[in-house]
């Protein structure tokens, strides 16, 4: 049996952005998607989630590239050393050197991601599953205080943010020599789906039994997906995907996603994608139905 998860990150990030989640669901394969709870259309989100109660909302718990929830005086690790910006303080690389150097401090991890958590929750958002914006949880220094700060607000699902050791057939790779370097570097953190997968499950959380898309994030096309449907392995599994609007508010924000999300809107509302889906006797769900 294989059942897919269709999840649409970046809810609350622009109103375009929103817009396109809720028509991925509505008139194409998307069954879940992460919100921001920082994120600046963050109102407009909770508003049009309410709409769609077959839409499973989950929190796209941010760390990095944006505004925290909490107040500065409890994040010294997270947030920018200049007290007059209310940021976090890193992009995705130092991150990284700082989470696997242990210059992270647990509880202040956790306590922001349970703020995240909790403004969901207050704006009547029942929250079903996390995941992180790019992908952070994988690395156990923020995994552990994540699972306890989803634990606490009564949150047990977590994306498996590790995808299949058969990521790509080889000929797309070779078609396509841009993809490499995003290969190359999934395939190292790969190192650590090991250890995610038993903190995961000494912590009793559901999670998929990997993800799909990640890969292929800013490219995905229907050819890309077509590759991938191919390929999925037996057990459940989660496509991660970035559909919007590129219109005038998203350029005005830093993302490196910008076209790709209309041609990702596009994608995943076409019937042909569907049918794929359908032929191919692949079930789609949401993280409700994984708990």
């Amino acid at each position: 049996m294989r059942r897919l998860i269709v999840n649409a990150d970046d809810f609350g990030f622009t109103s375009g952005v929103n817009r396109a989640i809720v028509e991925a669901h509505t008139h194409g394969i998307v069954t879940s998607s992460t919100l921001m709870a920082n994120g600046q259309a963050f109102d407009g989100a909770v508003t049009l989630a309410k709409t769609v109660p077959d839409l499973s909302v989950g929190c796209h718990v941010v760390l990095i590239d944006g505004r925290p929830v909490l107040d500065r005086g409890r994040r010294s690790t997270l947030t920018s050393r200049d007290s007059r910006a209310a940021q976090f303080r890193d992009g995705l690389t130092s991150f990284v050197l700082r989470a696997l150097a242990g210059r992270l401090d647990a509880k202040e991890i956790e306590a922001e991601a349970t703020a995240q958590i909790r403004k969901l929750q207050s704006a009547g958002i029942l929250v079903s599953h996390l995941d992180t914006h790019k992908h952070t949880h994988l690395f156990p220094a923020v995994l552990r205080p994540l699972l306890r700060a989803a634990r606490s607000c009564g949150v047990r699902a977590v994306r498996n943010p590790f995808g299949p050791r058969r990521l790509l057939r080889s000929g797309e790779l070779l078609a396509r020599p841009g993809l490499w370097t995003r290969y190359a570097e999934v395939r190292v953190l790969q190192t650590f789906a090991g250890k995610f997968r038993e903190t995961a499950k000494q912590e009793d959380f559901a999670t998929p039994d990997g993800t799909l898309g990640v890969v292929v994030t800013g490219t995905l096309d229907e050819r890309l997906f077509r590759s991938i449907a191919a390929i999925i392995p037996e057990g459940t599994w989660e496509f991660v995907c970035h559909p919007g609007y590129n219109d005038e508010e998203l350029r005005r924000v830093p993302t490196r996603l910008r076209a790709s999300r209309e041609q990702e809107l596009h994608l995943l509302t076409l019937p042909a994608v569907r049918e794929l889906i359908l032929k191919s006797d692949i079930e789609l769900i949401s993280y409700r139905e994984l708990l």
